[in-house]
């Protein structure tokens, strides 16, 4: 009995796994999960703990075995997407940005998507003027230090924080100056509140961004935002597309289409090239997703997708979720006392026992951060508001994967210092969807090899890891082969061309067999099926057995007879 019971209780051990979520202010939840439990399990199990009602815009990000980045499905086992060993370690993120965050119901969860967004700034993910910077970081300086005080903040202190991924001593002079003189009395959620309209009114809002390469072979980003398609080269977006002129998005391999149907019946094709198969496969499904949620009236509506046509074996998928406008109405509906939240840094107005968020990391103070880059940039073009303009610069194939860092010093003019690259690069902390098995280490790779530092430290739910100095020279034949191999969509092209022949011929060929089969039941075997004996019946068929089909068969057994005979005189 007492064997049993030992067995019994590790074989339930053995079905149990740990789970570690990264919660958006950096602190983590853990909780253990069963073998068969699905994601919607987990997720419930995560909003509780942050007494989150307004939980259709989050999701669960995890990484895979192939350092590729998915979000977790929740109608399918958690153990089984992820594919690698326990202990899991995944995070919990803004999937769905709201279409006017401000317009939210609870504060907790405008208090949420305020700390994506802080993040979004901080990684370099959402541009901006230096005029909009300012804004934004003092916003964030309001809110988690409140207001300003000569006795606590010396000159100087808001350079103790990190907001964006660089940032010139004349901004953080102007952010400071906002700090004190224009924001003093807001409480933290009106900041954060302010912070919010003000961060939905950039071009970059709510952009997720996944690297590609154009049919040229030019680098792009493509992202899906809650007013359309986005596609971003330099510091330009050069397309935008809204979500009722999407028809189809589909992919094929590497290659990912997106139909598009604008004004006067003028139809469009655009097309892309991912890193690997799976960047491509993710960045369909994110679509798909994105579209379902800000496009249909209901969930009712949402159909299963496929990727696939007569000839090639594609992906289905559904999104699973509730669409925008539910989430809104269901919004209004809720009536409960306002969740206490817990901000660290502060003296809270409200205490809460049920968000034990723990000490926040408010904006990564300098001492904490490695390798910190900081360069004044001076006079670079800010984001442009044309949809459609050409980009700043056409990237070549060497650095089309590898986004770095360009910084310059302050000169003596008075001119616009903006706080992002030359080029559009979110990877400059952390790549949204990595392009490789080894993409950050490529990225830093390249870093070492033309004399750059990394700008700052990387995101923690980043996976790869740095190389090491002396894999530098090692990999750095490699690194160029990669580079030079990239992009050839003519051979691609023409390799697809084949493959769809051949499969043409073969699904040829398989109905042949098909149909040979079915006419050898139909006139040798004895099946008394209705089917066969109303088929046997008609004059064509009696017509077509006697004709041909019995004087061909004869001619075979004549052919047969004759080459056994043969074969046996020899």
């Amino acid at each position: 009995m007492l064997s049993r019971l030992m067995s019994g209780s590790s074989r339930s051990l053995e079905r149990e796994y740990s789970c570690t979520v990264r919660l958006l202010d950096d602190s983590e939840y853990t909780c253990t999960i069963q073998r068969d439990a699905k994601g919607q399990y987990l997720f419930d199990l995560l909003c509780h703990h942050l007494n989150l009602l307004e939980k259709d815009y989050f999701g669960i990000r995890f990484v895979d075995p192939d350092k590729q980045r998915h979000w977790l499905e929740f109608t399918k086992s958690v153990v089984k997407q992820l594919r690698s060993q326990p202990p899991f370690t995944m995070c919990f993120r803004v999937k769905f940005y709201p279409v006017d965050p401000a317009a939210l119901k609870e504060e907790i969860t405008r208090y949420l998507v305020f700390l994506q967004i802080k993040r979004d700034l901080y990684h370099g993910r959402l541009l901006c003027k230096t005029s909009d910077a300012a804004l934004l970081a003092a916003y964030i300086l309001q809110a988690e230090i409140g207001d300003y005080d000569p006795g606590k903040h010396p000159e100087g202190y808001s350079s103790k924080f990190q907001f964006f991924p660089k940032h010139s001593e004349k901004l953080e002079r102007r952010i400071a100056e906002i700090h004190k003189t224009e924001l003093s009395g807001q409480t933290p959620a009106t900041s954060e509140l302010n912070f919010l309209r003000k961060a939905q009114t950039l071009e970059t809002y709510g952009v997720d961004p996944h690297p590609c390469k154009d049919v040229s072979g030019n680098a792009a980003f493509l992202a899906f935002t809650p007013f359309g398609f986005v596609v971003l080269q330099g510091n330009k977006r050069v397309h935008f597309i809204k979500w009722n002129e999407v028809t189809k998005l589909k992919f094929e391999g590497k290659t990912f289409y997106l139909y598009v149907s604008q004004k006067e019946e003028k139809k469009i094709i655009l097309t892309y090239f991912a890193p690997t198969p799976e960047a491509c496969k993710h960045l369909w499904k994110c679509g798909i997703e994105n579209q379902a949620f800000y496009k249909l009236e209901k969930s009712s509506q949402v159909r299963t997708v496929s990727s696939s046509n007569l000839f090639f074996k594609g992906s289905r998928f559904r999104y699973s979720g509730r669409v925008a406008k539910e989430v809104m109405e269901s919004s209004a509906k809720i009536k409960r006392e306002p969740p206490e939240i817990h901000r660290a840094g502060m003296v809270p107005s409200r205490s809460c026992p049920s968000i034990t968020h723990g000490p926040r990391l408010s904006s990564v103070p300098r001492t904490r951060r490695r390798a910190v880059h900081i360069s004044i940039m001076e006079g670079l073009e800010s984001l442009r508001d044309s949809a459609h303009s050409t980009p700043v610069r056409s990237s070549s194939h060497g650095d089309t994967f590898l986004p770095h860092a360009r910084s310059s010093r302050a000169d003596s003019n008075e001119r616009v210092a903006v706080i992002s690259d030359e080029a559009y690069s979110p990877a400059d902390s952390v790549l949204p969807t990595p392009v490789a098995e080894h993409s950050l280490e490529l990225m830093l790779l390249s870093r070492q090899i033309n004399g750059a530092t990394c700008s700052i430290e990387e995101e923690k739910e980043s996976e790869a890891s740095t190389p090491t100095a002396a894999e530098a020279e090692a990999l750095g034949g490699e690194l160029r082969a990669l580079c030079q191999g990239h992009g050839r969509p003519e051979e691609e092209q023409v390799n697809k061309f084949v493959l769809s022949v051949l499969r043409l011929l073969l699904v040829t060929m398989g109905l042949l067999f098909v149909l040979l089969l079915l006419l050898i039941i139909l006139t040798e075997s004895d099946l008394d099926i209705a089917f066969f004996r109303d088929i046997r019946q008609t004059p064509e068929f009696e017509q077509f057995h006697y004709q041909y089909f019995c004087p061909l068969r004869r001619w075979f057994a004549c052919k047969i007879r004759s080459v056994v005979s043969l074969l046996i005189d020899t």
